[in-house]
Parts: structure tokens; C-alpha cells; sequence
């Protein structure tokens, strides 16, 4: 047994022999507490990188936060082609480009000012490379496991809010998107391209919302308006405790996918710039989803993919699918 494990054992059974509780400080965003309750590691695997501390408060609460994982010149690597894509010097098969609805109804313009995110950059060499970073892999093989397959990419490019209020995200709940399980052996990795913090509209996540079910979304009822596919979700504890994550640009945050979380207005003159990457386990597996909650947003895509791509009929699966790329291992199932 490893040092890391025998000081794991050691600590689950401090917490399960006496009341007290220990606190670990594995992020900038805030200190939290964990509880003295039993703990068996559902969600994170001994891989001899996170510390035990780390897994029983990413166990715990849902996420972790790593600082300066991701260097700066890969970052501005990162911003450079967004701005080549923004000015339409390139053409990158697939990717979606999403504009601020408050936007788009007062100006368009063809730069960055117009672009609120870019979704499956797969096909885009330089983009994908975050994906798979060494260092990236290594902290993610700790929820999925070895076989890891890149299933959703998005870059954030969060515009000053144009006094509708619609740079805001919706709390939500990304496993609503994804028709695979099990949620357990999904992470997102999210890095701040840049200085992040509550001004800009930093995440915000509900520490522990994670060991629940996933719940109905919906678009929320905005004056303003709401950015295509921002569903929100329904019926959660609007007084669940919050914590804002404020970054430094590189640093990561990692979250599993039924944690609620979501993000303020841009109450700043800048663009604030985030890319992230949906990983799986390569032995997760496809779901059918009628029937269930996230009915809705399978209708969405599927109609969002047949105009894109002019087919008459496409699955969800299918969607997701052709998307799909294995970045370490061996591709078992999806």
C-alpha cells in the first residue's frame, strides 16, 4: 500500500472514530468543512497524485481547485486562436459558435465582442490541445479512471453584461446535457484564461449538491432573455451554501457533473475568458433518455444537429458520439 493510501486509511478512520471534524483548504475559493460522517470514496481514485486531504474534500464537496496548473503561455496560446476564429480566418469543421442574445439584437460585429462561447472545437489542433495536456490527464484520471475519453469542449468568453443581465449562467447541472453514465466516472475541468473573480462572474457552485439526483431544467424565466441551451435547473435549495471560486489565470477547478453550479453577470468592461473540457471514463455508456428529465434538451440538440448538419434524423447518441475523442487509453464503449 502506498504512503498516500496508508495516510488516507489513517485519516477515514480518525473521522470515523471520533466526532470531530477536519478542515482542509485545497482551494483559494474558500475553506470548507468536512464532515465527520463515515467516508467511503465513491468519487475519486488512488492514482498516488491528490493528496488525501484533496480526495476527501473533492468527496465531500463536489469539486477541487488546483492552482497554476496550466501555463501562461499555453493560455495565450489558447487566446490567440479565438481571436483567429473570432475574425474568421479559420474555418474549423463542427465547432459552434454562440453569440449573447443581448448582443446580437444591438450590433454584430465580427470579433470577439460578438462571441459569448465556442463549443466543440475537436477538430481545432490548437484549441484540442488543452484537452490533452499531461497535466490536465493526470488530475482528471483520478475520477475517471485510465481510459479517458474528451466529450464536450467549450471556451467561455463571458461579454460585459449589456444591462439585460444575460451574461449570467443559470445554475444548472451538466450531467442534464449528457446522455452516458455512470455520472460518478464524468469530471469537467475548467481554467481561467484569465484573473477571475465575483466582478467578472466567476462560478459559483453549491459545495455537496453532487451526491444528489439530477433534477428538472429548464430556460429560466428572464426579462432580459437567455442564451441558447442555458437551461436552468428547477426545484433546488436557494439557500444551499455558495461559494464564488476565484481564480488567477492557469488555475483549474474540477467538478463533477450533478454539482449545481453556474455563474454572475460581467459586471466589468472586459471579457472574461475560461476553457474547459468534459471528460468520461471510456467504459461509461449511452442512455436512452426518453422518459426522463432530460427530454427537453434531447429535443433541442437533435433539432439543432439536423439543421447544422442537413440530415433528417439524428440520435441524441449520435450527437454525442461523433464528438467523442479518446485521449488516453483504450476506447471500450462510448
Amino acid at each position: 500500500m502506498s504512503r498516500a493510501a496508508d495516510r488516507l486509511k489513517l485519516l477515514i478512520h480518525h473521522l470515523d472514530r471520533s466526532q470531530a471534524a477536519i478542515r482542509a483548504a485545497p482551494t483559494s475559493a474558500q475553506t470548507l468543512t468536512l464532515s465527520s460522517q463515515p467516508h467511503r470514496l465513491r468519487y475519486t481514485l488512488e492514482t498516488d497524485l491528490l493528496s488525501p486531504e484533496q480526495r476527501l474534500f473533492y468527496e465531500e464537496n463536489g469539486f477541487i481547485l488546483i492552482k497554476n496548473l496550466v501555463s501562461e503561455e499555453d493560455i495565450d496560446k489558447f487566446r490567440k486562436e479565438f481571436e483567429r476564429i473570432c475574425r474568421q480566418r479559420v474555418k474549423i469543421p463542427g465547432l459552434v459558435v454562440m453569440k449573447d442574445v443581448a448582443i446580437v439584437k444591438s450590433e454584430f460585429v465580427q470579433d470577439q465582442r460578438a462571441v459569448s462561447k465556442l463549443q466543440d472545437f475537436q477538430e481545432d489542433p490548437e484549441l484540442f490541445r488543452y484537452c490533452n495536456l499531461p497535466q490536465i490527464l493526470k488530475h482528471v484520471e483520478c475520477f475517471t479512471g485510465p481510459n479517458i475519453m474528451a466529450m464536450h469542449t467549450m471556451l467561455i468568453n463571458k461579454p460585459p453584461d449589456a444591462g439585460k443581465k444575460t451574461s449570467r449562467h443559470p445554475m444548472h447541472q451538466d450531467l442534464h446535457y449528457f446522455p452516458f453514465r455512470p455520472a460518478d466516472q464524468i469530471v469537467c475541468s475548467w481554467t481561467a484564461m484569465e484573473k477571475v473573480n465575483r466582478q467578472n462572474g466567476c462560478l459559483v457552485v453549491l459545495p455537496g449538491t453532487h451526491k444528489g439526483t439530477l433534477k428538472e431544467h429548464d430556460y429560466p424565466e428572464w426579462e432580459g432573455g437567455v442564451n441558447k441551451m442555458y437551461h436552468g435547473v428547477r426545484g433546488y435549495d436557494s439557500q444551499h451554501q455558495r461559494v464564488h471560486l476565484e481564480m488567477e489565470k492557469g488555475d483549474t477547478v474540477f467538478f463533477h457533473p450533478l454539482l449545481i453550479h453556474g455563474s454572475g453577470m460581467n459586471q466589468t468592461q472586459g471579457f472574461r475568458k475560461a476553457i474547459s473540457c468534459h471528460y468520461a471514463s471510456a467504459e461509461c455508456y449511452y442512455i436512452d433518455v426518453k422518459g426522463t428529465t432530460q427530454e427537453n434538451i434531447e429535443e433541442e440538440v437533435k433539432d439543432l444537429a439536423s439543421r447544422k448538419y442537413a440530415i433528417d434524423e439524428i440520435s441524441f447518441k449520435d450527437t454525442w458520439a461523433f464528438r467523442g475523442r479518446l485521449v488516453q487509453g483504450e476506447r471500450v464503449s462510448l
